[in-house]
């Protein structure tokens, strides 16, 4: 195999047919192969190598097609491979490390954009309703991707983040948290990809929380204006009670039981269990994916009882077209005729003061009627396992106070106050 140098031509190497390797020297062959199509046709392919000795074994080592390369090219390369053998350098690894840097710099060069794309793309599937899906894109594509979509997802920041939230962080803290959020799960996304490194910027526990004022404080500062005074609260209710259409009776149900809008408009009768007063509403229909166990008051479970049963229809409180619930802006506008300006989530709020101002519950057992999400895995499993009893106690003092207005400076107090 040995062969003496530039022992090949141009006009030879374009004359030879027979299968097989030629030398050139210094370690260059030129390689003829035949190989059959799929017509039965014999075909000819002729192919540079580089042959060189490692550690003992022989090692070959293909330097590219003739119809890439031609022999003056072909030895410029073999003699690069003859350097690299000069300073005990493998040719092979070289290339391979070459590959492997043009691959990661490609990685990190990936968007932001690019990154949450594929991202929504993976998990569309697994998301509970259409209109989740459609908001990821619609908010990355509002607050997100004119700052930071067309660059680098690894050279994304702690100072490129707040640069997408501080300025609705105030305004719209909650759609704030939903944009930190998606954030944040894009580049945990990245990462295990390999397109970035290190800590995630948009993590909010032990870092943007030493930045940024907690949510929770800006949206029940944002909410009193838009939430009903639970001091008005039974007027509100004895209005609601002289109007019977299906509307009014939804918001009483949703005062109630300090419910979201959703979860009363979707709610199905074969989620309650009115023998035992509960309604377990599921999962998918949760903002935070987890079911969700509701004790009924006596007042709640009355207004249950008095409503006939649709035929052909499976929802609590049925809309306008057959077999479909109420509609999402029916609770709304019944408030905005009653009391211009308010919301119907702002009766959660309503709810939430008067827990905190006039009775002495616990934190945990009012935020759990409320379905808050947290972040202790010891506060939820206690959360878990003993909130339903003194929920129920909590739920009906609530009841009672909207039924009637209580004395000028009553405190309501729970029963079992204090028992943890």
């Amino acid at each position: 195999m040995v062969s003496e140098s530039n022992s090949l031509t141009a006009l030879k190497v374009a004359r030879i047919k027979e299968p097989g390797r030629y030398g050139d020297g210094g370690g260059l062959y030129l390689r003829v192969a035949e190989y059959r199509l799929k017509d039965g046709t014999l075909a000819r392919s002729k192919n540079w190598l580089f042959r060189f000795e490692r550690n003992g074994r022989d090692r070959w080592m293909g330097l590219g097609p003739l119809k890439t390369l031609s022999l003056a090219e072909a030895r410029a390369k073999a003699g690069d491979c003859r350097k690299a053998l000069l300073d005990s350098i493998d040719p092979i690894e070289v290339r391979r490390a070459a590959k492997q840097k043009l691959k990661v710099d490609a990685a990190r060069s990936i968007t932001f954009k690019q990154c949450a794309e594929r991202y929504i793309q993976a998990h569309r599937a697994g998301w509970k309703n259409a209109k989740h899906a459609e908001q990821w894109p619609a908010t990355l594509t509002r607050y997100v991707y004119p700052i930071i979509g067309g660059l680098p997802v690894a050279s994304i920041d702690t100072a490129l983040v707040t640069k997408c939230i501080e300025p609705i962080w105030t305004e719209k803290p909650e759609t704030a948290g939903r944009v930190r959020g998606r954030i944040e799960s894009i580049l945990d996304w990245a990462k295990a990809r390999d397109y970035r490194s290190g800590d995630n910027p948009a993590r909010w526990r032990g870092h943007l929380q030493k930045l940024l004022p907690p949510r929770s404080k800006l949206e029940r500062k944002k909410n009193h204006h838009a939430a009903l005074p639970y001091k008005t609260a039974p007027e509100f209710m004895a209005e609601l009670r002289k109007t019977n259409d299906i509307s009014a009776i939804a918001l009483q149900f949703l005062v109630l039981t300090a419910a979201r809008t959703n979860e009363v408009i979707g709610a199905r009768w074969t989620e309650f269990d009115l023998e035992a007063k509960l309604w377990t509403v599921p999962a998918e229909r949760m903002k935070g994916g987890r079911a969700h166990i509701v004790p009924l008051s006596e007042a709640a479970v009355a207004i249950l009882q008095a409503l006939s049963r649709v035929v052909g229809c499976d929802y609590v409180f049925p809309g306008l077209r057959d077999g479909k619930p109420l509609s999402d802006t029916a609770m709304l506008m019944r408030v905005r005729g009653m009391r211009p300006g308010l919301t119907v989530h702002g009766f959660r709020s309503t709810f939430r003061d008067w827990a905190g101002d006039r009775t002495n519950y616990p934190r945990d057992i009012i935020e759990a009627a409320l379905a808050h999400a947290i972040e202790d895995e010891t506060e939820a499993a206690y959360r878990r396992s003993t909130a339903v009893d003194k929920r129920r106690r909590l739920m009906a003092d609530w009841a009672r106070y909207c039924a009637k207005a209580p004395v000028k400076g009553e405190k309501v107090v729970a029963i079992g106050q204090g028992q943890r």
